[in-house]
């Protein structure tokens, strides 16, 4: 609380727009993971995150913070109910922050309407399915999201690997990103 008070303290003081817009997603980032431990104080036994409300807290604060109109953009969760050691939530929180900044940046131009689909589902056990999509403009066809060029999608590909996850892309209809790993 007190790292995201002081970045946007220096923010405050900054003309340069691309400055700011980089201060305010580290805090964004910062805040991902403290919301990670903020669940994990509020859990049972202090190793486990309820992750489902996790992600329902963390999507409506990115949408509040960055002043989404949700008639607009509509938010849909599809999430079962997943607990996550404190090494799985924290790189899954920072991917879904990234994920999630990413279509609320760069997938609806001014005025346009859509809708933003995170989805958490069981497969084979202890594997699970993290989906964001959106049917925004999708991100173009010559970009790679391993060499992007972008450090979102940098950083959604360091934490894949730190997960041991498999991250895929899909452009076919606005753009999602889907990443299996074992809990």
């Amino acid at each position: 609380q007190v790292i995201s008070s002081l970045l946007n303290l220096q923010s405050r003081g900054m003309e340069d727009k691309r400055s700011v817009e980089m201060l305010k997603e580290s805090q964004d980032r910062i805040r991902s993971m403290a919301l990670v431990h903020e669940k994990l104080y509020e859990s049972k036994d202090l190793t486990n995150i309820d992750f489902d409300e996790y992600i329902k807290n963390l999507a409506q604060i990115l949408f509040r913070s960055y002043k989404i109109n949700r008639e607009k953009i509509r938010l849909k969760l599809n999430i079962e109910k997943v607990e996550l050691n404190i090494d799985k939530a924290i790189p899954c929180g920072l991917i879904i922050n990234e994920l999630l900044l990413n279509c609320l940046k760069h997938a609806f131009a001014d005025g346009d309407e859509g809708e933003i689909e995170v989805s958490l589902l069981f497969v084979n056990g202890n594997e699970v399915v993290l989906t964001v999509s959106d049917s925004g403009t999708g991100i173009p066809e010559g970009m790679d999201s391993n060499n992007s060029g972008s450090l979102g999608l940098k950083i959604v590909n360091i934490l894949t690997d730190q997960i041991d996850g498999k991250l895929d892309l899909d452009r076919s209809k606005g753009t999602r990103f889907q990443i299996r790993f074992k809990i």
